[in-house]
């Protein structure tokens, strides 16, 4: 059952979110620079904080329901959002991005990661709509998914080119040097593409695989378009910061796949739960719903989020003190990088 939200919250939400993003991108591409971590921590600090005052709003203007399923829903996102942005360091790494240009980069990697995520919501939200089994593949896909993560080797794809980055490469199509954020240029009277193209399309692709994660997971936790999609907002709005914050910290975080890991196969397990407790198959129990199945609340989800992240990082973190060589990354990763690309004589937070 959805959330009850009043129409003029979810209008107004969404344009003042809106509002805001589109600040946040005329800011980076009037003043490219590399955020200190004091600047970093105060934009995530803005970010989060906005986060819990619209969950507050919600629980005012609707009920307290609605404002768990937004905050396990925005805590699910975000924990799958830290492991997207693990991929984006080794792209950078692998692109040897220029560290100006990187918060730009990330901007409309995150412009592209909310539209397909978009599209994702409303094509999800058609298939719960129309067959509630879909909720059977949605929890197998996050239990294969979970034990991927834990177990496979889940950044492999980022540190390999993709079909359209090789054939662009083969045909000689990408000029050798980064020529700000400009996508085409002029080398010896030939247009061609400049190496932002290749990393534009390598996060595309990577936001692609995320949202075929992170959509069936949140879907697991509220059947509201709209509060899947503000979770989702909430959760990329203040990813680029983070990036900028945790740095190679990032790497050194050994457990936090494995906390990925449990609230993927965890809600998994809630979705197959769910689809039990509502089953409509004529091969499962006879097209009955299976009655002893029990459901999961919304509140025990967000208990089981929140304890996953903590265990995971605090574990991390442990194994950083008692043997930092093991906790260190590697020296190619980590946003700190490649300042030897920018201009002659220019600094890293220099502006245009």
């Amino acid at each position: 059952m959805h959330p009850l939200l009043p129409l003029w919250f979810e209008v107004g939400s969404l344009v003042l979110l809106c509002l805001i993003l589109l600040a946040d991108l005329v800011l980076v591409a009037r003043r490219p620079h590399v955020p200190s971590l004091k600047e970093s921590a105060a934009w995530v600090g803005f970010y989060v904080g906005l986060a819990l005052l619209f969950a507050l709003a919600m629980f005012v203007f609707a009920d307290g329901e609605s404002a768990g399923q937004f905050l396990a829903g925005w805590l699910t996102e975000y924990s799958l959002s830290i492991d997207n942005l693990f991929v984006f360091v080794i792209i950078m790494a692998r692109f040897a991005v220029p560290t100006r240009l990187q918060q730009e980069t990330l901007m409309v990697g995150i412009i592209i990661a909310l539209v397909l995520r978009a599209i994702f919501i409303l094509a999800g939200a058609a298939l719960i709509e129309s067959w509630s089994w879909i909720f059977y593949l949605f929890g197998a896909w996050l239990l294969w998914t979970g034990y991927q993560q834990a177990f496979g080797h889940h950044d492999e794809g980022a540190r390999k080119d993709n079909v359209l980055v090789r054939w662009i490469k083969r045909r000689g199509l990408v000029s050798d040097h980064f020529e700000g954020s400009k996508l085409r240029t002029t080398v010896n009277g030939r247009r061609l593409f400049t190496p932002m193209i290749l990393v534009f399309i390598a996060i595309g692709t990577t936001d692609l695989l995320f949202a075929l994660d992170s959509i069936p997971a949140i879907f697991g936790i509220t059947a509201s378009p709209f509060i899947v999609f503000t979770a989702n907002l909430f959760a990329l709005m203040g990813l680029r910061q983070l990036y900028f914050l945790l740095g190679g910290l990032i790497e050194r975080l050994a457990y936090l796949h494995y906390g990925i890991a449990f609230i993927l196969a965890f809600i998994g397990v809630k979705l197959v739960l769910h689809a039990a407790h509502a089953n409509t198959l004529p091969f499962i129990n006879g097209g009955h719903p299976i009655e002893w199945a029990p459901e999961i609340s919304t509140w025990t989800s967000l208990a089981v989020i929140v304890g996953a992240m903590i265990v995971a990082t605090g574990a991390s973190l442990l194994r950083m003190l008692r043997d930092p060589s093991r906790g260190a990354p590697p020296a190619h990763l980590g946003p700190a990088d490649h300042r030897e690309q920018l201009p002659d004589g220019a600094r890293p937070d220099e502006e245009d």
